[in-house]
């Protein structure tokens, strides 16, 4: 399946120009990117220093870039990068009264389309300048929706025939085409085709694909993806079926989670869908081969042929009945009009993005977390967590969870996967560490969710956790060997906690320790403390860290031996060094703790003062 497209990123120069910014965020869904030095920080706006480094950072990433800022500044920043036309994201240059929208690059990929919604927001005007859409209305090399050009390397010279006069014949039908302004005649120079053959394009000739065909597919569990992928291939082209004309790929709702039918949706660049049994039962009258073995196993008779069918609906015919490889069926049907993403029939399978979005602020949160987050129709997560989103949230429906609600939390967004959404399960720091990440693992593990939210796709993002982001800002603690404890005994025995601190005593390591205390909980970082007394000085430096990346953020350094209670908090991480750790003071009287690792016992290190 083709990438999510992303989301643009606004970039401005000034303060001025956050209005306008703003207007084009609330229409794109953008990111405003803003320049440090001459724009006040905002909730939500991602700070940058060096703009052209910036700019083309976010060029090579593809990520769309709407500049609000002059059309020649922004073609001196990326003109070192530009290559293969097909390859480029949409670039738009804004006005900085809003007035203009000029689509710079990826004119066919978005640009054009995106430049005139800015501009209707704005009320301005959007400065189109590709030459086939201001003549016929109509880009040639780039098909809208349903459609997909066979050769789009012929695309160039068919459109500068029809701009010096051409005629164009069109071969089968399609609105967008016959429609337009094209100068179509019963007998012309060029050719536009429009049909699901497969076929090679004459001279002088475009052939378009329409997205008519579903394929069904049936397979054993487990079944090799490449068989079925080798299969599907060969049902169609033994039926001389175009591949790209492929609109969905389908089966049946207990193989949602199955490798083979996904890997032939991918090769196919389409989406998977997928029915109950209850849906292909209702298909049997339409089957070629229906099949009572099949009923018994499944509960319908047919599930290539009847999946297909389910998805071109009751006005589509079955056109390729089954064929069989050793563990898959592949049948195909043609629908009249073409399959579309947002109105496909059926179940998609859902999509658990698991992501930690660190201390929370905008410049510690991962561009891939963003993406997955921006990729999801709901926000799952405790309410200040999703609060610390800011406008990444907005148009995707939130489920708030309080504090120790998080089994619940983590059902609900598996279960909300299950029917077929996407959602991002959101955690602060990373997701894996002492957050909601293993217990998604651990509720398919004991069945503890439905069957189908443990057929979902999974993936997760890490995030900085606390631990990465107090040491960062203390200077360098985890310069050695470390570990993570935490002190909360609702989860693990106390007996297991006092064991393990006593180990990392005894280990020598500096040691994390999360969830330090709480309003019942007040004597088990006092007793660490004292063990860890056994065995490292009581000088040892130790970081306090408190709303890391938030407001109120605050960072101390006080000894082992003077390390008291009542100065820790339930935002609080606690970052004891090792004996090897030191506390050195740099120039400008800021204090910072590191861990050496012995670089300078090394053979040939000169370790020394210079005056």
């Amino acid at each position: 399946m083709s990438a999510e497209p992303l989301s643009p990123a606004i970039v401005i120069l000034s303060d001025a120009a956050m209005p306008v910014a703003e207007t084009i965020r609330n229409t794109t869904g953008g990111v405003i990117h803003a320049a440090r030095r001459r724009v006040a920080p905002a909730d939500g706006v991602v700070l940058f220093d060096d703009t052209k480094a910036h700019m083309q950072a976010l060029f090579l990433d593809r990520v769309p870039i709407v500049a609000v800022m002059a059309s020649g500044a922004v073609i001196r920043i990326l003109a070192p990068l530009l290559a293969a036309k097909r390859e480029e994201p949409p670039v738009i240059a804004v006005a900085e009264d809003g007035h203009t929208s000029v689509p710079l690059l990826g004119g066919h990929h978005g640009a054009n389309r995106m430049a005139e919604e800015i501009a209707f927001a704005l009320g301005g005007m959007a400065a189109i300048t590709t030459a086939g859409d201001l003549r016929f209305g109509v880009a040639l090399d780039a098909p809208p929706e349903g459609y997909a050009l066979a050769n789009p390397e012929a695309a160039k010279d068919v459109m500068a025939d029809l701009l010096v006069g051409a005629d164009a014949v069109l071969d089968g039908e399609a609105q967008w085409l016959s429609g337009s302004g094209l100068p179509l005649a019963g007998n012309g120079a060029v050719t536009l085709s429009v049909t699901d053959r497969l076929r090679a394009p004459g001279d002088r000739e475009l052939v378009y694909h329409p997205s008519r065909l579903a394929l069904g597919l049936g397979c054993e569990r487990g079944c090799d993806p490449e068989e079925a992928w080798a299969l599907a291939r060969e049902t169609l082209a033994d039926a001389g079926l175009a591949e790209q004309a492929v609109g969905v790929v389908c089966s049946l709702d207990l193989k949602a989670d199955e490798a083979a039918v996904h890997r032939v949706a991918s090769q196919l660049g389409v989406p998977a869908r997928f029915f109950d049994a209850v849906t292909l039962e209702a298909e049997t009258a339409r089957l070629a081969n229906p099949s009572d073995v099949v009923f018994t196993e499944v509960g319908c008779h047919g599930v290539a042929e009847g999946a297909a069918l389910a998805a071109v609906g009751p006005q589509g015919e079955l056109i390729v009945e089954k064929k069989k490889s050793a563990r898959a069926t592949c049948a195909v049907a043609r629908a009249p009009q073409p399959l579309l993403v947002d109105v496909l029939p059926g179940r998609a399978r859902g999509t658990l993005y698991v992501v930690g979005i660190g201390p929370g602020s905008e410049g510690w949160r991962s561009p891939e977390v963003s993406r997955m987050v921006g990729a999801a129709t709901d926000l799952v997560g405790y309410s200040l967590y999703l609060d610390l989103l800011g406008p990444l949230a907005t148009g995707r429906k939130r489920h708030d969870f309080d504090l120790g609600k998080e089994e619940d939390r983590v059902r609900h967004a598996m279960e909300l996967a299950g029917e077929g959404k996407d959602v991002a399960l959101v955690c602060s720091g990373d997701a894996g560490i002492y957050a909601m990440a293993t217990l998604v693992f651990e509720l398919i593990d004991k069945k503890g969710v439905s069957d189908a939210a443990r057929r979902i796709a999974i993936q997760v993002s890490p995030g900085i956790s606390a631990l990465q982001a107090a040491a960062a800002r203390a200077g360098a603690p985890l310069g050695h060997d470390f570990c993570t404890i935490s002190l909360s005994d609702l989860l693990t025995p106390w007996e297991d906690i006092q064991r393990r601190v006593r180990a990392a005593g005894e280990g020598d390591f500096v040691v994390a320790f999360y969830n330090p205390v709480s309003r019942k909980r007040r004597t088990q970082l006092a007793w660490a403390r004292d063990e860890l007394l056994k065995h490292r000085p009581a000088e040892t430096p130790v970081i306090l860290a408190t709303n890391l990346g938030r407001e109120g953020e605050q960072v101390r350094i006080v000894q082992l031996g003077e390390l008291n209670v009542d100065d820790v908090d339930m935002l609080t991480v606690v970052v004891v060094g090792s004996s090897d750790s030191r506390t050195v003071a740099t120039g400008d009287g800021k204090s910072w703790v590191y861990t050496p690792r012995g670089y300078s016992g090394k053979t040939g290190t000169k370790m020394g003062t210079v005056e």
